[in-house]
This record gives structure tokens, C-alpha cells and sequence, in this order.
């Protein structure tokens, strides 16, 4: 989450690039207001992409994959981008790679004055970190794949050691801006680090998005429809 923080403080003025590490910094609920998205794509397909924009319509750096459990009352848009408290953090090992989940509620939530860790979600919330737990065991099972696997035998580790674990992550994100590290198969394009190698012109990531399908048929097939059950 730390990695997205000097993309969410620069507001207005993201269409400026900005040194590595500098950012303004309007507050977490302003910042969130900020911020738009743009889905392209099929939506439940392997094709299907959330570009983020700032109020301006400019295109920030698109991401994958944001690693964050939300829990909220209010239903939430795909896409949407909102303050939260972080609480925790559970390490999936999915097939052989630690994808760390981060555990986390809605700042806005009518109940989010009593959660501040993840001692509060077991003492508010009993039975969710267990259902949680189950279901990125088995949520590839229908796949034809293995179950997967957890760091510290699926213990949910508490806040604390979800910053070590977000800012950890933040300085292999700016690693890779800067070309400190072989990013593989990761794109580190991006719209507003100057100095990084991978900086691009806004018309250039404009002509990114807009090389993917702007198709957005909701319309989907039977195969997508399809309900799986797994016996205990």
C-alpha cells in the first residue's frame, strides 16, 4: 500500500512529474477523493484492466493486483479507491511466491473506531479471519490446482508487522523505478517519477490504455456463471 502513497498525494498536479520521493501531501481523505478509474476490458476475463486517473483525467501508472482485504458495510465500486485502517497481514504462498494479504477496514465504516488491530477483528469479528483463511486456501482448488499455502502456518500477523511488511515492499517498489533490481516480467512504467528509466510522456500512457479493448459487456458466459462447491 505504501507504494501507491506518492501516486495518492500528488492530486491535481499529477499530470507534473515529480523527483523520486518528493510528493505533496493533501490527507489520506482528500487524496482518496482525488482519484478516478477507468475499466477496459472484459470483466471477468484474463484481458480486463483498472487504470487509475487523477481528477484531471490524467493517467497514473496502472496496477495489479492490490493485495488489501477491505472490510465494510458499504459496498464499494470495482476500482474504488478509499482511506483505510490497516489492521494485519496474512502470508499466502501461492504456488511457491509469497503474496502477502493485507488485512485492513474501511476508515469510514460506522465501526471502525473499535478496530486498531488485528486482535479487534478476533474479538469484534469472531469466525472472518477463519473464513478468510479458508477461502485463499481453496479459492484455486476449482482451477485444477493445489491448495495453497501459508506463511507462519496461517497466523494472521498484527499491525505492526503489517508496516514492516508494507514499507519493506515500498522500497523494493522504488528498487524497481529505478532499475536496481531485474523487474522480470513486471512493467515499470510510469507517469511521474522523472528520474526513473521507465518514465513516460503522458501521450504515451494515454496510447498504453488505450491500445487494451474498451469493451465492457457485463454480459457473461455460462462458464463464468459456473458455482463450484468443495466438500469439507
Amino acid at each position: 500500500m505504501r507504494a501507491l502513497l506518492p501516486l495518492l498525494r500528488t492530486g491535481a498536479a499529477a499530470a507534473t512529474c515529480l523527483p523520486r520521493g518528493a510528493s505533496a501531501r493533501p490527507g489520506p481523505r482528500r487524496a482518496m477523493a482525488l482519484y478516478r478509474t477507468e475499466e477496459r476490458g472484459q470483466p471477468c476475463s484474463q484481458d480486463y484492466r483498472v487504470f487509475f486517473k487523477n481528477v484531471a483525467g490524467h493517467y497514473i501508472s496502472p496496477f495489479h493486483d492490490i493485495p488489501l482485504k477491505v472490510d465494510s458495510k458499504e459496498v464499494l465500486s470495482r476500482g474504488e479507491v478509499i482511506h483505510v485502517k490497516i489492521l494485519g497481514v496474512l502470508g499466502l504462498i501461492d504456488e511457491g511466491e509469497t503474496d502477502w494479504k493485507l488485512i485492513a477496514i474501511n476508515a469510514n465504516d460506522p465501526e471502525a473506531s473499535k478496530f486498531h488491530d488485528i486482535g479487534d477483528v478476533k474479538k469484534f469479528k469472531p469466525g472472518y479471519l477463519e473464513a478468510t483463511l479458508n477461502w485463499f486456501r481453496v479459492y484455486k482448488v476449482p482451477e485444477g490446482k493445489p491448495e495453497n499455502q501459508f506463511a507462519f502456518n496461517g497466523e494472521f500477523k498484527n499491525k505492526a508487522f503489517a508496516l514492516e511488511v508494507i514499507a519493506s515492499t515500498h522500497e523494493c517498489w522504488k528498487a524497481l523505478l529505478m532499475k536496481k533490481c531485474s523487474a522480470g516480467a513486471i512493467s515499470c512504467t510510469n507517469v511521474q517519477v522523472c528520474d526513473s528509466p521507465f518514465h513516460c510522456t503522458q501521450d504515451e500512457a494515454r496510447s498504453l490504455v488505450e491500445s487494451v479493448s474498451f469493451s465492457l459487456n457485463e454480459e457473461t458466459n455460462e462458464e463464468e456463471q459456473a458455482w463450484y462447491f468443495l466438500g469439507k
